[in-house]
C-alpha cells in the first residue's frame, strides 16, 4: 500500500480519535469496558446525526 493510500485510510480514524478526546465525559469513565463501548457508540450515533442535519 502506498503512503498516499495509507494516509487516506488513516485520516478518518485519526479524526475520530481526535473527536473522542474532546468528549469530557470519557475522561471520567471508570467502568466496565462493554458499557464504555456502548456509551461511545451511542455518542457517535448522536454526533453523526447532528452533523448530518
Amino acid at each position: 500500500m502506498s503512503d498516499t493510500a495509507l494516509a487516506a485510510v488513516r485520516a478518518p480514524v485519526e479524526h475520530g480519535f481526535a473527536h473522542l478526546k474532546n468528549w469530557r465525559v470519557l475522561r471520567k469513565v471508570r467502568t466496565d469496558p462493554k458499557w464504555a463501548t456502548a456509551l461511545v457508540r451511542a455518542m457517535l450515533v448522536l454526533t453523526n446525526r447532528e452533523v448530518s442535519r
